[in-house]
């Protein structure tokens, strides 16, 4: 029924415009398994071991071949076709599941096989402080000027002032839902925790859901004093681990492919969940009556980076990519497509070309605003962003994740 998708848990080809207020797509990170991808998650000590490499002055003649890390749905043909056709760079992708999967495959600078990756916030510092990103010249991507404040020179890929990527495309995780069996869209997300639904309930298989639960907490526990759902204190995170621990019995289904998720929409066996467009339009281009929100609580959401290998070994074509990437034609095809917020403030007017209300749809002509209702995901570290060492490191949220909530 539903086209293959090599089985990769997140992306889109395709995907149909959804017309709720807020449907975007969702990356993803690590999915239910031990593997930190690298740096523990505790504060980096030191500076970054590749800060000081030397950046590219000028682009020269293309390699010919580019290999790119890449979310499915991230190199559709309609964007990927003229860029090859333009540099003469040949795109040989790959497509992991999980943010660790991407932090594992950027091991060792990318283990001079792979240039790219378009990872999310919750690697990005993972990547960085363990070396294995190498500095960018911003001044060979002209496009990056466009870039709205925020994506400029964001701390998920910028660091002392040294950026290791040029920003892509953010948005927010959706809580999805039958339209069978909620005859009006849910508001809150604590239909994820409600017995009523025991059974019907679909998770995403990741540490990093522990935020959400955090997210949940911090607007119906105001108590607990939660202002970051990503730096949280010892008593914070327990709160939120017995939060998904009392949830366990209720979920049918953690999901770590999209695909996954799609069938049990489709078969039934889950009617409400955490979910990312690409699902949502894959079943209501198939006509399932699916709908999606963004609750009353907001939501978590990701901020994509192509980050550059430290050693890449197709310099030219690299930047070639990143220039190309960030123009606002381009990144309107892939907002579109997607389903997402592009970083470039002049994509508007694109996408509207494409699809017309797509601009207002994903909120790029109003995306600061829009921008205040998602937590943006971000690697969880020991030392919080007010420089105390009182918060749970992204080991112990893989920890935790495995032990003792699932």
């Amino acid at each position: 029924m539903f086209g293959q998708r090599r089985n990769h848990g997140r992306a889109v080809a395709g995907i149909a415009l959804i017309g709720a207020a807020a449907v975007l797509a969702a990356c993803s990170s690590s999915g239910g398994n031990n593997n930190t991808g690298g740096n523990n998650g505790g504060k980096p000590s030191g500076a970054v071991p590749t800060a000081n490499l030397p950046v590219l002055k000028k682009i020269g003649k293309g390699e010919g071949r580019l290999n790119l890390i890449a979310w499915l749905g991230y190199l559709q043909p309609q964007w990927v076709k003229p860029f090859e056709k333009q540099t003469g760079c040949m795109i040989h992708p790959t497509y992991p599941n999980t943010s660790d999967e991407f932090v594992t495959l950027m091991n060792h600078g990318g283990g001079g096989v792979w240039d790219m990756a378009s990872s999310s916030g919750d690697a990005d510092l993972r990547i960085i402080y363990a070396g294995d990103a190498r500095p960018v010249n911003m001044n060979l991507i002209p496009s990056w000027k466009q870039f709205f404040p925020a994506f400029k020179a964001p701390p998920f890929n910028t660091v002392d002032g040294v950026h290791y990527g040029v920003s892509l495309q953010w948005g927010p995780n959706l809580l999805m839902y039958s339209k069978k069996a909620f005859k009006t869209p849910p508001t809150s997300w604590s239909v994820l925790y409600s017995k009523k639904y025991a059974g019907k309930i679909s998770i995403y298989d990741s540490p990093i859901y522990i935020a959400d639960a955090a997210l949940y907490l911090e607007k119906t526990q105001p108590s607990l004093g939660i202002t970051d759902p990503f730096e949280l204190t010892q008593p914070q995170f327990n709160a939120a681990v017995s939060l998904l621990k009392s949830q366990h019995p209720l979920v049918k289904q953690y999901w770590t492919s999209a695909p996954a998720q799609i069938s049990a929409f489709a078969n039934g066996d889950v009617t409400v969940g955490l979910s990312w467009p690409y699902q949502v339009g894959q079943l209501q281009s198939h006509h399932f009556p699916i709908g999606a929100v963004i609750p009353s609580q907001g939501a978590t959401g990701w901020a994509d980076t192509w980050m550059l290998a430290a050693r890449a070994p197709h310099p030219n074509c690299a930047y070639m990519w990143m220039r190309y990437i960030s123009t606002p034609k381009v990144q309107a095809e892939q907002a579109v497509s997607y389903g997402e917020t592009p970083d470039n403030s002049l994509a508007c007017k694109y996408m509207n070309q494409i699809k017309a209300g797509s601009c207002a749809l994903y909120h790029a002509n109003a995306p600061l605003s829009y921008f205040k209702q998602i937590a943006l995901w971000k690697t969880p570290v020991a030392t919080c962003d007010n420089g105390k060492p009182v918060c749970v490191p992204y080991v112990n949220w893989v920890a935790a994740w495995n032990t003792q909530i699932k």
